[in-house]
């Protein structure tokens, strides 16, 4: 029986020794006791795995080295959070490689059992602070990217003159990033912030900071791009892309629904967009603007 299904087995094999090697990797980034303790346990288990299915396939099988690498360098990176969700991915594979195999190989039952219990672990296990202010990241780049379409849509339109475009987009961007910055700080110590572990001056900055990366990115077509309508079609397109990385981000890391959040944020950035390019539009023709 083991011999029909030992393509699967060692598959499952270098899965478990790679899990193994990303986990300790991860040790060496975690402070936090609770998690070093539960990333420690996991290896292990991880360990143990491998092992039964080297008695089982009589081979020693190799780590997937990219893979290694590859979510190390992404914990690293982009967060613990979104790294162990990506592997979670995995994770929800090798359920389905000892699922399948369970019927036959009664050995992997209990390491199914294992791989489930993982996975609740990795899911409630982190917690980092770019997640803890994720609300404020939202808040600069939702508000950023719903002001500064629509600004730059409706300029576009009225001024017709990239550069020109360019700088009056940076002077309210930069303006209005501090203002957000502002009324994060006050927002947040009104409501008691510190109460509940997060900084005033933290949601401050990553609010702001969110603000002016994305303003900067959004107006950037207009500084090197001559065709104005070009550029605005450039600046609409990053602004999608923009709203779908953020999004696939802390989906991931939250473990939410991607197409819903990425939809509703787009549909009113690309809503306030239309609606400046027509106002855009009239304000040209009445005030007698001509390119």
């Amino acid at each position: 029986m083991i011999a029909e299904h030992l393509n699967q087995l060692l598959s499952a094999q270098r899965n478990e020794i790679t899990e193994y090697h990303i986990y300790t990797n991860l040790l060496r980034t975690v402070n936090d006791p609770n998690n070093r303790s539960v990333l420690e346990r996991i290896a292990a288990d991880e360990m143990c795995h491998y092992e039964e299915l080297k008695r089982l396939t009589g081979v020693d099988v190799a780590p997937n080295r990219i893979r290694v690498w590859w979510y190390t360098l992404i914990s690293r990176l982009l967060g613990l959070s979104f790294g162990l969700r990506l592997m979670e991915q995995d994770e929800q594979l090798a359920e389905e490689v000892y699922k399948q195999l369970q019927g036959d190989v009664t050995e992997v039952t209990g390491m199914l059992a294992d791989e489930q219990v993982h996975e609740a672990e990795l899911l409630n296990m982190i917690e980092e602070e770019r997640i803890k202010y994720a609300g404020a990241v939202v808040l600069g780049l939702n508000d950023a990217l719903v002001e500064l379409t629509g600004a730059l849509a409706g300029l576009t339109f009225a001024l017709q003159n990239g550069r020109l475009i360019a700088i009056t987009g940076l002077i309210t961007g930069i303006a209005a990033s501090m203002s957000m910055g502002a009324s994060a700080f006050f927002s947040t110590r009104e409501e008691g912030g510190s109460e509940h572990g997060k900084s005033p001056l933290k949601s401050a900055a990553y609010t702001g900071s969110a603000y002016i990366v994305t303003v900067l990115l959004l107006v950037a077509p207009y500084i090197y791009m001559q065709n104005v309508y070009l550029a605005l079609a450039t600046m609409l397109v990053l602004s999608v892309l923009v709203v779908l990385a953020y999004n696939f981000y802390i989906a991931t890391a939250k473990g939410l629904k991607l197409w819903r959040r990425f939809s509703e944020m787009i549909a009113v950035s690309l809503s306030v967009a239309f609606i400046s390019f027509l106002v855009g539009l009239a304000l040209r023709h009445w005030v007698g603007v001509e390119p």
